[in-house]
């Protein structure tokens, strides 16, 4: 690993890079231009075949730590032999067995593992470590941690805070020095959990406009469905929160005279089954599933649609979404939005002023919006215009990557 710096701080992730986490990317990229030279470790190899062009601004080098044990096992051995000299092995192990004994999953052991191994191959020039995602990221930072005598912060997102355990949750709270998260909704269960709440700050993620395609200058086709398709395009992961198959179940209640296509970019492990649904409820010839593309090409499907929708619900696991990003870009372009009344969503749309706003898994609702907003382009513009305003009014970046870089500093 080079850098033009020593790295001083580790940003421990899930996986990098990775397309559905730009917000991540973006934090990362902003915090080198204020002066931080970061070590980037990620506990998983990179699986997307594209990258963000943030991700090339970056200038930190990465870790990557053994995805699976057994992958490198001698690898594991000597971290392992390595850390058990720390001063803070014992105390990590104690953490470690306490935590097998509530979780006694091999997800669990591998934390163990990979930490031994971070603790082990961290340069003695860093000195903090701050994680993104309050499981299985922080878990590894946590005892990582403790065996190198290290303090350590956090940001905790959306699954990470309605999955993991209360008493996990709390127990993480109480030894973080402090920690940030997205949504007014995160904040609110993450401080009646934590022993100190005043150790958890709101910072919305926001767009980083200065590195954002430019905003189109032309107005937008006056498409209403009767002779001309207005095109509907969706964003994000194809996993159970993002509600694609309430969606496509929406899709079939239009009425039959209406002119339609949609685009559904980003990929996921329910895509094939979201492509056989759509086949098997007679939409195959008026749906695209376009699979995970890079920045420069999603904003470019931003520019051309009609129309955005996000059909958002809680999963069975208790999964769900934070405040999407992809809600934010869209209306960064001036494309109206129609998303669901589900976490932090109504933190950005204000139903029936920046956007529309249905009950997560009433797809009927969900269907008699889209008809609505099909028919009417004039709405169309108007929502879309009035969301472009509260986006770029009220979630800037910077502000929210200057609190975290003052955060740091005051920690370190």
């Amino acid at each position: 690993m080079t850098s033009a710096a020593r790295p001083s701080l580790a940003i421990v992730l899930k996986g990098y890079p990775r397309l559905s986490e730009t917000f991540i990317a973006q934090e990362i990229a902003a915090l080198e231009q204020r002066g931080f030279a970061p070590l980037i470790v990620s506990l998983r190899h990179p699986t997307d075949q594209h990258r963000h062009p943030v991700h090339e601004r970056i200038k930190a080098p990465v870790m990557y730590l053994p995805e699976y044990l057994y992958q490198e096992p001698l690898r594991v051995l000597r971290g392992w032999w390595r850390a058990r000299k720390l001063p803070g092995y014992r105390q990590a192990r104690r953490q470690w067995l306490r935590d097998l004994r509530r979780d006694f999953t091999p997800n669990r052991g591998r934390r163990f593992g990979q930490a031994c191994v971070l603790a082990a191959e961290l340069s003695s020039d860093i000195n903090w470590l701050h994680c993104h995602f309050l499981h299985t990221p922080a878990s590894v930072t946590r005892y990582g941690g403790t065996m190198r005598g290290l303090n350590w912060s956090g940001s905790a997102h959306a699954k990470d805070i309605w999955t993991t355990p209360n008493w996990e949750i709390a127990e993480k709270l109480d030894d973080c020095r402090f920690l940030v998260t997205c949504t007014q909704s995160g904040a609110q269960r993450l401080k009646e959990l934590a022993p100190s709440p005043e150790r958890i700050s709101l910072v919305y993620h926001g767009l980083d406009f200065a590195h954002l395609p430019a905003t189109p200058t032309t107005q937008r086709p006056a498409r209403d469905g009767s002779s001309e398709p207005v095109i509907i395009l969706s964003v994000g992961r194809a996993v159970p929160k993002k509600g694609f198959a309430d969606l496509l179940q929406a899709l079939v209640l239009l009425p039959q005279d209406l002119q339609w296509r949609f685009v559904q970019l980003g990929g996921g492990p329910l895509r094939p089954s979201l492509i056989a649904q759509a086949k098997q409820l007679g939409l195959a010839e008026r749906t695209s599933f376009i699979g995970g593309r890079p920045q420069q090409e999603v904003f470019a499907e931003y520019q051309t649609a009609d129309l955005f929708v996000l059909a958002s619900r809680i999963a069975e696991d208790g999964d769900r979404d934070g405040l999407p990003n992809v809600l934010m870009e869209a209306q960064s372009q001036g494309l109206a939005c129609v998303a669901t009344d589900i976490a932090a969503i109504p933190e950005l749309i204000e139903d029936g002023v920046t956007g529309v706003l249905t009950p997560p898994g009433d797809i009927a609702a969900l269907a008699k919006a889209l008809e609505r907003l099909i028919r009417d382009p004039a709405l169309r513009a108007r929502l879309g215009a009035a969301g472009q305003l509260r986006v770029r009014e009220k979630f800037s970046f910077e502000a929210g990557v200057d609190r975290i870089a003052a955060l740091l500093r005051n920690a370190a």
